[in-house]
């Protein structure tokens, strides 16, 4: 049984649909706004300073509008760098926040209305710098002691100079999805530029795979040609509780969180999905806990999720907790070895 109230979607399921037919009329009345909208990105670009702040840059992107698992390599390329004994710092420009920064995330004090989900939750495991000027906040960073930064979601922005591009891809291709839809950019289609010009800049590729694909698809490999091309796997950090579950997910894809609950195990009763970044309202909440008593469940949802409620809601609701695992991480490593010499 599923939701009686249809939820719309920030991201329409059919973006990522190789043989996606829209309407002509549709598609004749946005493909204007797709050409304004990719040449404003090539010319953003092509002006940007490329400023060096003192200490290397890793850029941690992607092509589409959302949804590739970008903010969990992130985690796992910070992690890496720890391990090596550095002091790294995630560098984000908060969406979905207010504040406009520059300014150093507090873990312990901050909202996710004010610096935005992604790096507060990035903020439990490190530093975090928010800023609408990336520049600025990776000043800032550098002047609090980072040793190398790494840029949440910066593949688009030209002003700092990247000492690697990392190219984050969705490696779902089962049941007629493909990462890139038809190729058509926003708002056609899910591409933030065109295909050939992101690629250019990338320094290597990570193909994060779903659940039940072993290898990549051999057709999306050859997309990338001589450039690297890292595989990723996200898995659990723990199973989901038992009992019965009622989830729900404001991501770029979250059909992606119902498939990863079930696969993991979960007895998911119902999936309530929300468009990206969503702040739930009380009446949302109330909504949500009302289908979990239906079932007698718990609700659940992930970590960027929880990181939006209100603490008092935090404690009703489950977290679903991920992590990125690279299948090579000697590849990882040569790559940041690229990214930390001299």
């Amino acid at each position: 049984m599923k939701l009686g109230t249809p939820i719309k979607l920030g991201t329409p399921r059919d973006w990522y649909r190789r043989t996606r037919a829209p309407a002509p009329l549709t598609r004749a009345l946005l493909s204007p706004l797709s050409w304004i909208w990719a040449a404003a990105t090539a010319r953003r670009l092509a002006r940007g300073p490329r400023e060096e702040v003192g200490a290397p840059v890793i850029v941690v992107g992607n092509l589409t509008m959302g949804g590739a698992g970008k903010t969990p390599v992130v985690r796992a390329v910070l992690a890496a760098l720890r391990a090596r004994g550095l002091r790294p710092c995630a560098l984000s420009r908060g969406y979905g926040g207010s504040l406009k920064g520059p300014l150093m995330v507090d873990a312990a004090a901050a909202t996710a209305a004010e610096v935005g989900d992604e790096p507060l939750m990035l903020a439990a495991d490190g530093p975090v710098a928010v800023g609408r000027d990336r520049a600025a906040a990776a000043r800032l960073a550098v002047s609090q002691g980072a040793q190398v930064l790494v840029m949440d979601d910066g593949h688009q922005n030209p002003s700092l100079k990247p000492a690697l591009s990392l190219i984050v891809v969705d490696g779902e291709t089962r049941d007629g999805e493909w990462p890139f839809g038809d190729g058509a950019v926003f708002p056609v289609g899910p591409m933030r530029e065109p295909f050939a010009a992101g690629l250019a800049r990338a320094d290597a590729v990570v193909i994060v795979l779903p659940e039940g694909l072993d290898r990549p698809n051999p057709e999306l490999l050859a997309l990338f040609g001589a450039l690297p091309v890292l595989i990723v796997r996200i898995v659990p950090k723990a199973p989901p509780p038992p009992g019965p579950l009622v989830g729900f997910a404001g991501v770029a894809k979250p059909w992606k969180v119902e498939r990863a609950l079930k696969s993991a195990g979960a007895d998911l009763k119902d999936f309530a999905p929300y468009p990206d970044h969503a702040a739930l309202s009380a009446s949302d909440l109330n909504f949500l806990k009302d289908r979990a008593a239906v079932f007698g469940a718990r609700l659940i949802t992930t970590e960027k999720d929880h990181a939006r409620l209100v603490p008092a809601a935090r404690r009703e609701v489950a977290v679903f907790a991920i992590r990125a695992v690279f299948e090579d991480e000697g590849a990882l490593d040569r790559l940041l070895d690229q990214a930390l010499r001299p």
